[in-house]
């Protein structure tokens, strides 16, 4: 017999541990092709702005995504040597040389990985579209994604499992290389002796994970972060890292030793489930502080980067409420914009508001502090053309002001100020003569935006002034006037080319402002939408990494708990006291590393963060669905290894 046949035989017999090995494999290929795809759609190319800015970070994405399907696979290759190491110690007894062993698992990855690719691809092609049409769909695009199997993606991905197939056979080799042949017999693990646990050790994880999660949910301004940032920083890191090791460590054991004596223990399956966990908990130790610790990693990254997405979705409109907005031209050159304007997109609203030049005689830090705006020059605006723009709006900005009064505008994120009569500062400007106005509030509030083009925001917020109709009236004659147009048009977030085009005939005249919307929508939307892509995509391979750290586990405990599962199985257990406490124990092991993560990354949101976002309240339904999403994915590997961990441990359905 060849080692072909023997290596086809072997897949035949074994069926249920190679399909394990092959679900693995072929996750990694449509996971690696479903992303790859994407970076060499052309209809995505066609659509998106900054091609360039888009391939660099889905490349730089794809080689962390290569780096986890590595691990992902790797680590299924693990466990699927350990599980077959009684057959390769039958075959070295048999007289086969460790080449020959190695050569067979090569010859059987080589067919699993063919067999994975092209399954892989022709799924991963399926889903690419789907995936396409979610990142269009977050870019807010109305492009159509095309069913595509670029050929690049294809030899990438080709070229990633080549190399896995490498390192897969040098991983056997060492494998079957490094245990003796008596070793190889010996498939079953030796049981962990049970560990002795401290009660003082398990109060005091639960003090370390409580001072870093008060810590964290103290305020910016507090003292404790004022003045002992370094010491509140390391606080942190050592509670929650230590508390997490040591929850696993001592807690979770000390509260199975709780369990274990009390009266009802020996009623019912709660010996068999608790004993279980006791012997494991030393070797589970690691893996379940890694997965807590990287589950809420994960979380908080999309968490983060699905706040910064809305953040940055609704904050354009406040940056940049003028849809298009630019100095007034000529009688003949404005028929011409508006002409273009309206034919590309129908105009909404169009109003002429008329600034004053004014130049600052008192310190410009009094009336707009270090904000980023412009100090050389102010611009004065009636109360009235503030207003009436206000209201266009929808917003409820208006104010009302009389003689000398003032409101300073200040940019978005800026803290707004308002100032009681008799604290009112004053504040002097020069036109054709001085004129010193009393500010009464500085509005956080944006009226003409930064001046853009086609690369983004290219300016700084011009410093402007609302004054009173009255005061506006008596210092118009003689001033510099600086008339804008401001246009509001239908489908704003799709008018880049129309924005380049009035662009160009604007600034055909240098250093005249010109400002659009969808020239900082664009840049901020497609970036902030890969970001939260790659990042969703990235958390669902490390979900799948992590879920596959416990489902190989424990698969692998379930081999060596078949002798165990056989005598209770003569001792009278059926199949569904079984499935129970296979349950059981499994839910001990699943779900308190998933609990802990979903606490950690709940407060690193919840208050760091979300101090910074308060003002949108959609932010927390979004944290809310994503650890919604996290639990559900999570649930669903906790329920196919206990189904798989039963068919293992059964007796009637152990594999070969």
């Amino acid at each position: 017999m060849s080692l072909l046949d023997l290596s086809w035989r072997n897949m035949k017999r074994s069926f249920r541990l190679y399909s394990i090995y092959f679900i693995s494999m072929l996750i990694g290929v449509i996971i690696y092709f479903t992303f790859s795809s994407l970076m060499f759609n052309k209809d995505i190319l066609a659509a998106i702005e900054n091609k360039e800015n888009f391939q660099l970070g889905v490349s730089i994405a794809s080689v962390v995504v290569f780096l986890f399907i590595i691990f992902f696979i790797l680590y299924a290759n693990s466990f699927f040597m350990k599980q077959r190491k009684k057959e390769f110690g039958m075959y070295l007894l048999y007289g086969m040389s460790e080449r020959h062993i190695v050569w067979m698992v090569f010859l059987e990855t080589v067919i699993l990985s063919a067999i994975s690719i092209v399954s892989g691809i022709l799924v991963g092609g399926l889903l690419s579209k789907f995936f396409g049409m979610l990142l269009m769909d977050l870019m807010q695009y109305d492009d159509v994604i095309s069913f595509a199997f670029p050929l690049e993606a294809i030899r990438s991905t080709i070229l990633l499992f080549a190399v896995i197939i490498l390192i897969i056979c040098v991983q056997s080799y060492l494998t079957v290389r490094r245990v003796q042949l008596v070793e190889l017999f010996r498939a079953k693990a030796v049981k962990d002796r049970p560990h002795r646990f401290s009660a003082w050790l398990a109060i005091s994880s639960v003090l370390l994970l409580g001072i870093a999660f008060y810590l964290i949910s103290r305020d910016g301004s507090s003292v404790v972060w004022q003045d002992y940032i370094m010491v509140s920083m390391i606080a942190v890191t050592v509670g929650i890292i230590g508390g997490t090791y040591l929850f696993f460590r001592q807690f979770w054991g000390w509260i199975l030793g709780k369990l274990s004596g009390r009266n009802n223990y020996y009623t019912g399956n709660r010996m068999l489930w608790i004993s279980s966990l006791r012997f494991s908990i030393r070797g589970n130790t690691l893996m379940l502080t890694f997965i807590s610790l990287f589950s809420a990693l994960i979380i908080f990254l999309v968490g983060f980067v699905s706040i910064n997405y809305t953040v940055q979705i609704l904050s354009a409109g406040k940056e940049f409420p003028n849809h298009i907005a630019f100095t007034s031209q000529d009688a003949m050159k404005q028929k011409q914009i508006e002409q273009l304007i309206e034919t590309d997109h129908p105009i909404t609203h169009h109003t002429r508001i008329d600034g004053l030049a004014a130049e600052p005689i008192t310190d410009s830090a009094i009336a707009f502090g270090n904000s980023d705006a412009d100090k050389t020059g102010i611009l004065l605006f009636s109360e009235s053309q503030f207003n009436d723009i206000v209201s266009v709006r929808g917003d409820k900005q208006q104010v009302n002001l009389k003689d000398q009064e003032a409101v300073v505008l200040l940019p978005v994120g800026a803290h707004p100020i308002s100032f009681t009569e008799g604290n009112q500062p004053a504040f002097t400007v020069k036109l054709k003569e001085e004129a010193t106005f009393r500010l009464t509030e500085k509005k956080n509030y944006t009226f003409l935006s930064k001046a853009t083009d086609s690369k983004g925001d290219v300016g700084v917020y011009p410093s402007i002034l609302i004054i009173s109709d009255q005061a506006f009236a008596e210092l118009k004659p003689g001033a510099t006037l600086s008339p804008f147009d401001i246009y509001q048009i239908e489908n704003a977030r799709n008018s880049t080319a129309l924005s380049h085009q009035v662009h160009d005939l604007v600034t055909e005249t240098p250093g005249t402002y010109y400002a659009a919307f969808v020239d900082l929508y664009s840049i901020d939307i497609e970036t902030s939408s890969l970001l939260l892509f790659s990042a969703a995509f990235l958390a669902v391979i490390a979900l799948f990494a992590l879920g596959s750290i416990i489902y190989f586990k424990q698969l692998r405990e379930a081999t060596e708990e078949l002798r165990h599962y056989s005598i209770l199985r003569k001792l009278g257990m059926d199949d569904d006291e079984m499935k129970r406490v296979i349950r059981k124990q499994l839910l001990f092991v699943f779900l308190p590393p998933i609990v802990l993560g979903l606490l950690h990354s709940w407060f690193l949101l919840i208050y760091p963060t979300m101090e910074e976002v308060k003002d949108y309240p959609q932010i927390k339904s979004i944290i809310t669905a994503v650890l919604i999403l996290y639990v559900t994915i999570y649930a669903l590997f906790y329920l196919s290894s206990a189904s798989v961990y039963y068919k293992i441990a059964n007796p009637k359905n152990a594999m070969n």
